[in-house]
């Protein structure tokens, strides 16, 4: 059966410049070019005063001290330059669109649009990671470094869960027994279909994975956020950090930036990237799915700010989807997923007991401080993220298998009181689903996976959930 003549469908609504005018956008360059050498050496600088984990001390602070004094130059060279590329840089972002789109190369081939009266039941693919793609000097309070290096590495092994599984995982014609819904695997899980990507902070380690992605995935948004001057008022100097890649065409899509944020939360843009993508046809309607990528406020302590991040973008989320032509659209799926700094504990009972959870289902939990009994913690313990066994994916996955393994490579909740049995360390990685009440289509978890596949290159575990979307009874 041929594919309908609007195959792949034209977004549209999205255009790869995020300005209306080539003009804005070469000033908009010019502005981040005089502002790179004063970034640049302050981000190093910085660097200098994270905490020497693998180096002996006193070789580190002799190194710190000499590379510090050339640092501090350059910074001072380059602040004649940073100034009028501030001034040049900050009233360009009035007229910014908040994010960057990224088509698929005209050779790009989209999967085969899915016609579920050929084919009653399809599976959909959903990975989120957080990658903590910081600028370089940043990163190492994290104990990780080359962000450029470690953003080639992740998107080499983003690939490789592109290709078409070989095995019963992208398989919907039986569903998986319960007992076994939720694994943990050292590869990427095969058959990718959309990609949530946090912390991707640092520009030059995005462009390195989109230059991976689009060719072999398909479009992608990233540069994400409303940055310079926000009501408040508040200097925004960093994005959201998300990055969303999809397989499938991309039709519209929108972010909205949290008003409120604290500590150094305060000069990110997180928020909410919503996106709407095409992924086949039932009675010369489209099917769509819904996605929702976001990064809560991360002091583990400011639960009511959090409270009040998920509250604006569920509105923020019913908004976009209820701007969809619905007569002329069939909905397979809505996706929230993202990174919410909070875990499923006694310490964060306020978040869990948020509406969002009567909104999105999120298959890990059983209730309030309730888990599947094959859920895991996803934030690894940064002081062992260069051990053998923490960067190595195969390793880790055999460590995670056993309580004494999570206990030692998986960060402890925030509170010792909330501390459950078994050790299950602190899951912030969420997944979470819904279809529409009464629709044509109906979505139910195939199958949960929490990925070793990063190891050494990041400090979280990867989240991976497949969706069973069938033609509803």
């Amino acid at each position: 059966m041929q594919s309908p003549p609007d195959w792949p469908p034209t977004p549209d609504a999205l255009r790869p410049s995020p300005f209306p005018h080539p003009l804005l956008h070469a000033l908009h360059c010019v502005g981040r070019v005089l502002l790179f050498p004063a970034y640049w050496a302050l981000d190093q600088l910085l660097g200098c005063c994270a905490p020497a984990t693998r180096a002996a001390r006193l070789g580190w602070l002799r190194a710190a001290a000499g590379g510090g004094a050339a640092l501090l130059l350059l910074l001072l060279v380059g602040l004649p330059l940073a100034l009028p590329g501030l001034l040049l840089w900050l009233p360009l972002q009035a007229w910014r669109r908040p994010f960057c789109y990224r088509p698929a190369p005209p050779c790009w081939v989209p999967p085969a649009p899915w016609r579920p009266r050929a084919e009653p039941v399809h599976c959909f693919v959903f990975f989120s990671a957080n990658l903590c793609l910081l600028p370089d000097g940043l990163a190492r309070f994290n104990n990780l470094s080359h962000s450029q290096q470690r953003a080639e590495a992740i998107g080499a092994a983003l690939l490789t869960g592109l290709r078409p599984s070989l095995y019963r995982a992208t398989d919907c014609s039986q569903p998986w027994p319960r007992a076994q819904r939720g694994v943990v695997v050292a590869a990427v899980p095969a058959g990718l279909d959309f990609v949530c990507l946090q912390e991707v902070f640092d520009l030059r380690a995005a462009h390195r994975l989109v230059g991976r992605l689009a060719p072999n995935l398909g479009p992608v948004l990233y540069d994400v956020g409303t940055l310079g001057l926000q009501p408040g008022p508040h200097l925004k100097l960093l994005g959201s950090g998300l990055l969303l890649a999809s397989r499938y065409p991309l039709l519209r899509a929108t972010f909205h930036c949290f008003p409120k944020a604290r500590g150094e939360d305060a000069l990110a843009s997180k928020g909410l990237l919503s996106a709407q993508a095409q992924v086949g046809h039932l009675d010369g309607r489209r099917i769509v799915g819904f996605l929702h990528c976001t990064h809560l406020h991360a002091p583990p302590e400011d639960r009511p700010l959090r409270c009040k991040q998920m509250t604006l973008l569920l509105d923020w989320a019913e908004q976009f989807e209820a701007e969809s032509d619905k007569s002329d659209e069939v909905v397979a799926f809505s996706v929230l997923l993202g990174d919410l700094n909070f875990d499923n504990s006694k310490y964060h009972q306020q978040e869990q007991q948020h509406k969002l959870f009567s909104c999105f289902q999120d298959p890990c939990r059983l209730g309030i401080s309730q888990e599947q009994p094959w859920a895991l913690g996803t934030i690894l313990s940064t002081r062992k993220l260069h051990h053998s066994v923490a960067s190595s994916p195969e390793m880790l996955r055999r460590a995670l298998e056993e309580e004494k393994g999570r206990r030692l490579y998986l960060a402890s909740p925030p509170c010792r009181r909330s501390w459950t049995k078994p050790w299950r360390g602190c899951r912030v990685d969420y997944i979470t689903y819904r279809g529409v009440p009464g629709g044509l289509l109906s979505p139910e978890v195939e199958q949960v996976t929490f990925s070793t596949a990063l190891a050494g290159l990041t400090d979280h575990l990867a989240v991976s959930l497949q969706l069973r979307v069938s033609v509803a009874s």
